[in-house]
């Protein structure tokens, strides 16, 4: 393994993705790396859309702890991002996201990035309100 292997699985989670998209030009620096805050937002939606389905209605993102960037994403990689509910409090659900791309030219299966995102469910009057249980 190289130092710039990320840690842990060598395969991406074994279940459909919460996202998947394609790295743009417009999404890249001069050097063709892509901006980690398109990666971070990316992965954003990803938690959003798991705490939605989760919360059974609205939510907002209220922390991120944890984010670790493993290694760059090039131009024209599909990035999938998967997501695990790893807590659920009163009002709030706390998910990690990993990120894996899938290289543009070659194929390969590497995690680009992780992290934690807390959201918290809310109502009708934007203020937080309960999760309701798990059905």
């Amino acid at each position: 393994m190289s130092t710039l292997e990320p840690p842990g699985r060598a395969e991406p989670p074994a279940r459909e993705p919460m996202l998947r998209t394609i790295a743009m030009p417009a999404d890249a620096n001069a050097d063709g790396d892509i901006f980690g805050g398109w990666v971070l937002a990316q992965m954003d939606l990803a938690g959003g859309s798991l705490a939605v389905q989760r919360a059974h209605g609205r939510v907002a993102t209220v922390a991120l702890t944890g984010m670790t960037f493993h290694l760059p994403v090039f131009i024209g990689d599909e990035v999938s991002c998967y997501g695990t509910v790893i807590k659920v409090g009163r009002t709030s659900i706390t998910i990690h996201i990993e990120s894996w791309a899938r290289r543009h030219r070659s194929g390969e299966r590497v995690k680009v990035t992780e992290g934690t995102f807390t959201f918290v469910a809310i109502g009708e009057d934007r203020r937080p309100r309960a999760v309701p249980p798990e059905v």
